[in-house]
Protein backbone atom coordinates (compact mmCIF):
# COMPACT_ATOMS: atom_id res chain seq x y z
CA UNK A 1 0.00 0.00 0.00
CA UNK A 2 1.40 3.41 -0.93
CA UNK A 3 1.71 6.22 1.56
CA UNK A 4 -1.35 8.22 2.55
CA UNK A 5 -2.00 11.75 3.72
CA UNK A 6 -3.47 11.82 7.22
CA UNK A 7 -4.91 15.15 8.35
CA UNK A 8 -5.47 15.29 12.11
CA UNK A 9 -7.33 17.92 14.08
CA UNK A 10 -5.45 19.14 17.16
CA UNK A 11 -6.39 18.30 20.75
CA UNK A 12 -8.87 20.23 22.88
CA UNK A 13 -7.97 23.80 23.83
CA UNK A 14 -9.31 26.26 26.36
CA UNK A 15 -10.81 28.19 23.44
CA UNK A 16 -12.63 25.06 22.23
CA UNK A 17 -14.20 24.66 25.67
CA UNK A 18 -15.30 28.30 25.65
CA UNK A 19 -16.42 28.00 21.99
CA UNK A 20 -14.22 30.94 21.06
CA UNK A 21 -13.22 31.64 17.48
CA UNK A 22 -9.48 31.20 18.06
CA UNK A 23 -7.71 31.27 14.70
CA UNK A 24 -4.78 33.68 14.89
CA UNK A 25 -1.50 31.85 15.66
CA UNK A 26 -0.07 31.04 18.11
CA UNK A 27 -3.49 30.71 19.75
CA UNK A 28 -4.66 28.93 22.88
CA UNK A 29 -2.82 25.97 24.46
CA UNK A 30 -4.21 22.51 25.03
CA UNK A 31 -6.27 21.79 28.11
CA UNK A 32 -5.32 18.87 30.35
CA UNK A 33 -7.90 16.85 28.42
CA UNK A 34 -6.26 17.96 25.18
CA UNK A 35 -2.89 16.83 26.47
CA UNK A 36 -4.35 13.41 27.21
CA UNK A 37 -5.85 13.31 23.72
CA UNK A 38 -2.41 14.06 22.29
CA UNK A 39 -0.90 11.21 24.30
CA UNK A 40 -3.63 8.85 23.08
CA UNK A 41 -2.95 9.98 19.52
CA UNK A 42 0.74 9.25 20.03
CA UNK A 43 -0.12 5.77 21.26
CA UNK A 44 -2.24 5.17 18.15
CA UNK A 45 0.58 6.08 15.82
CA UNK A 46 3.20 4.42 17.97
CA UNK A 47 1.43 1.07 17.81
CA UNK A 48 0.71 1.31 14.08
CA UNK A 49 2.77 2.08 11.02
CA UNK A 50 5.47 4.66 11.64
CA UNK A 51 4.77 7.73 9.50
CA UNK A 52 7.39 8.84 7.02
CA UNK A 53 6.85 12.49 7.92
CA UNK A 54 5.17 14.39 10.74
CA UNK A 55 4.07 17.97 10.17
CA UNK A 56 2.11 20.53 12.17
CA UNK A 57 0.78 24.01 11.62
CA UNK A 58 2.46 26.93 13.38
CA UNK A 59 -0.35 27.16 15.94
CA UNK A 60 0.60 26.22 19.51
CA UNK A 61 -2.23 23.70 19.85
CA UNK A 62 -1.12 21.83 16.74
CA UNK A 63 2.51 21.73 17.87
CA UNK A 64 1.51 20.58 21.36
CA UNK A 65 -0.60 17.81 19.82
CA UNK A 66 2.11 16.67 17.42
CA UNK A 67 5.01 16.69 19.89
CA UNK A 68 4.01 13.49 21.77
CA UNK A 69 3.49 11.78 18.41
CA UNK A 70 6.97 12.86 17.36
CA UNK A 71 8.42 11.34 20.51
CA UNK A 72 6.40 8.13 20.21
CA UNK A 73 7.40 7.40 16.61
CA UNK A 74 10.93 8.85 16.85
CA UNK A 75 10.37 11.30 14.04
CA UNK A 76 11.26 14.96 13.96
CA UNK A 77 8.43 17.48 13.73
CA UNK A 78 8.30 19.87 10.78
CA UNK A 79 6.35 23.06 11.50
CA UNK A 80 4.97 24.40 8.22
CA UNK A 81 3.53 27.83 7.47
CA UNK A 82 0.15 27.98 5.74
CA UNK A 83 -1.50 25.06 7.55
CA UNK A 84 -3.22 27.16 10.24
CA UNK A 85 -6.96 27.56 10.70
CA UNK A 86 -9.24 29.73 8.56
CA UNK A 87 -8.76 33.29 9.82
CA UNK A 88 -11.79 34.69 11.62
CA UNK A 89 -10.79 38.34 11.22
CA UNK A 90 -13.17 40.67 13.06
CA UNK A 91 -14.77 37.66 14.76
CA UNK A 92 -11.50 36.58 16.42
CA UNK A 93 -11.88 35.77 20.11
CA UNK A 94 -15.67 35.95 20.09
CA UNK A 95 -17.85 33.19 21.50
CA UNK A 96 -21.31 34.67 21.07
CA UNK A 97 -24.03 33.12 18.95
CA UNK A 98 -24.07 35.99 16.46
CA UNK A 99 -20.36 35.52 15.68
CA UNK A 100 -20.85 31.79 15.27
CA UNK A 101 -23.74 32.38 12.86
CA UNK A 102 -21.66 34.72 10.70
CA UNK A 103 -18.69 32.35 10.67
CA UNK A 104 -20.76 29.29 9.81
CA UNK A 105 -22.81 31.24 7.28
CA UNK A 106 -19.67 32.08 5.32
CA UNK A 107 -18.58 28.45 5.49
CA UNK A 108 -21.93 27.29 4.13
CA UNK A 109 -21.48 29.72 1.23
CA UNK A 110 -18.07 28.20 0.51
CA UNK A 111 -19.53 24.70 0.47
CA UNK A 112 -22.12 25.93 -2.03
CA UNK A 113 -19.29 27.04 -4.30
CA UNK A 114 -19.05 30.75 -3.45
CA UNK A 115 -15.38 30.88 -2.44
CA UNK A 116 -15.33 34.66 -2.94
CA UNK A 117 -17.41 35.11 0.22
CA UNK A 118 -15.23 36.52 2.99
CA UNK A 119 -15.34 36.37 6.78
CA UNK A 120 -15.51 40.02 7.89
CA UNK A 121 -11.91 41.19 8.23
CA UNK A 122 -10.72 37.64 7.60
CA UNK A 123 -10.22 35.18 4.77
CA UNK A 124 -12.25 34.22 1.75
CA UNK A 125 -12.49 30.59 0.72
CA UNK A 126 -10.00 31.29 -2.05
CA UNK A 127 -7.59 32.83 0.48
CA UNK A 128 -7.74 29.85 2.81
CA UNK A 129 -7.40 27.18 0.13
CA UNK A 130 -4.80 29.25 -1.71
CA UNK A 131 -2.29 29.02 1.14
CA UNK A 132 -3.29 25.56 2.46
CA UNK A 133 -3.51 23.34 -0.63
CA UNK A 134 -0.09 24.30 -2.07
CA UNK A 135 1.55 23.10 1.14
CA UNK A 136 -0.16 19.71 0.79
CA UNK A 137 0.85 19.59 -2.88
CA UNK A 138 4.48 20.13 -1.86
CA UNK A 139 4.27 17.39 0.76
CA UNK A 140 2.81 15.03 -1.82
CA UNK A 141 5.48 15.79 -4.40
CA UNK A 142 8.29 15.36 -1.90
CA UNK A 143 7.07 12.36 0.07
CA UNK A 144 4.20 10.56 -1.67
CA UNK A 145 5.28 10.58 -5.29
CA UNK A 146 8.10 8.06 -5.30
CA UNK A 147 8.30 4.36 -6.00
CA UNK A 148 7.90 1.72 -3.32
CA UNK A 149 6.21 2.38 0.01
CA UNK A 150 7.06 5.91 1.15
CA UNK A 151 4.96 5.69 4.32
CA UNK A 152 2.24 8.01 5.53
CA UNK A 153 2.49 11.78 5.87
CA UNK A 154 0.74 12.98 9.05
CA UNK A 155 -0.32 16.63 9.27
CA UNK A 156 -1.67 18.02 12.56
CA UNK A 157 -3.88 20.93 11.62
CA UNK A 158 -7.35 22.37 12.26
CA UNK A 159 -10.92 21.19 11.87
CA UNK A 160 -12.58 23.83 9.70
CA UNK A 161 -9.75 24.13 7.18
CA UNK A 162 -9.31 20.35 7.01
CA UNK A 163 -12.97 19.87 6.08
CA UNK A 164 -12.85 22.63 3.48
CA UNK A 165 -9.59 21.40 1.95
CA UNK A 166 -10.65 17.76 1.80
CA UNK A 167 -13.85 18.77 0.02
CA UNK A 168 -11.79 20.58 -2.61
CA UNK A 169 -9.24 17.75 -2.90
CA UNK A 170 -11.46 14.69 -2.97
CA UNK A 171 -14.79 15.86 -4.36
CA UNK A 172 -16.66 14.54 -1.32
CA UNK A 173 -20.26 15.75 -1.19
CA UNK A 174 -20.18 19.26 0.35
CA UNK A 175 -23.43 18.45 2.17
CA UNK A 176 -21.56 15.68 3.98
CA UNK A 177 -18.53 17.84 4.77
CA UNK A 178 -20.46 20.82 6.09
CA UNK A 179 -22.42 18.76 8.62
CA UNK A 180 -19.83 16.19 9.69
CA UNK A 181 -17.58 18.09 12.04
CA UNK A 182 -14.31 16.71 13.37
CA UNK A 183 -13.77 16.13 17.07
CA UNK A 184 -10.40 16.89 18.61
CA UNK A 185 -7.73 14.47 17.28
CA UNK A 186 -10.11 13.03 14.67
CA UNK A 187 -8.35 12.24 11.40
CA UNK A 188 -9.21 12.33 7.71
CA UNK A 189 -7.27 9.90 5.52
CA UNK A 190 -6.63 10.42 1.80
CA UNK A 191 -4.75 8.25 -0.68
CA UNK A 192 -3.03 9.74 -3.74
CA UNK A 193 -4.36 8.50 -7.07
CA UNK A 194 -2.33 7.97 -10.27
CA UNK A 195 -4.08 10.86 -12.03
CA UNK A 196 -2.84 13.35 -9.45
CA UNK A 197 -6.05 13.41 -7.44
CA UNK A 198 -6.97 12.11 -4.03
CA UNK A 199 -9.26 9.32 -2.85
CA UNK A 200 -10.99 9.86 0.48
CA UNK A 201 -10.59 6.68 2.56
CA UNK A 202 -11.82 7.70 6.00
CA UNK A 203 -13.43 10.69 7.69
CA UNK A 204 -13.08 10.34 11.46
CA UNK A 205 -14.91 7.05 12.09
CA UNK A 206 -16.85 7.15 8.79
CA UNK A 207 -15.89 4.87 5.89
CA UNK A 208 -17.18 5.08 2.30
CA UNK A 209 -19.72 5.94 1.10
CA UNK A 210 -19.55 9.44 2.57
CA UNK A 211 -23.20 10.38 2.50
CA UNK A 212 -26.29 10.50 4.63
CA UNK A 213 -26.98 12.40 7.86
CA UNK A 214 -24.42 14.01 10.11
CA UNK A 215 -22.47 11.76 12.49
CA UNK A 216 -22.52 14.63 14.98
CA UNK A 217 -19.01 15.46 16.02
CA UNK A 218 -17.59 18.65 17.47
CA UNK A 219 -19.98 21.12 19.07
CA UNK A 220 -17.58 24.04 18.71
CA UNK A 221 -17.46 26.13 15.52
CA UNK A 222 -13.81 25.31 14.82
CA UNK A 223 -14.48 21.58 14.34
Amino acid sequence: MSGRLILVRHGQTVANVAKKLDTLPPGAPLTSAGQQQALALAERFGSGGRPALLVSSVALRARQTATPVSEAVDRGLDVVEGLHEVQAGDLEGRSDEDAHKVFMGVFRSWYKGDLDERIPGGESGHDALGRYLPQLDELRAAHLGGAGDPGDVVVVSHGAIIRLAVTAMSGVDPAFAVTNHLDNTDAVILAPTPDGGWRLEQWADVLPPFEGPSRGGADDPMG
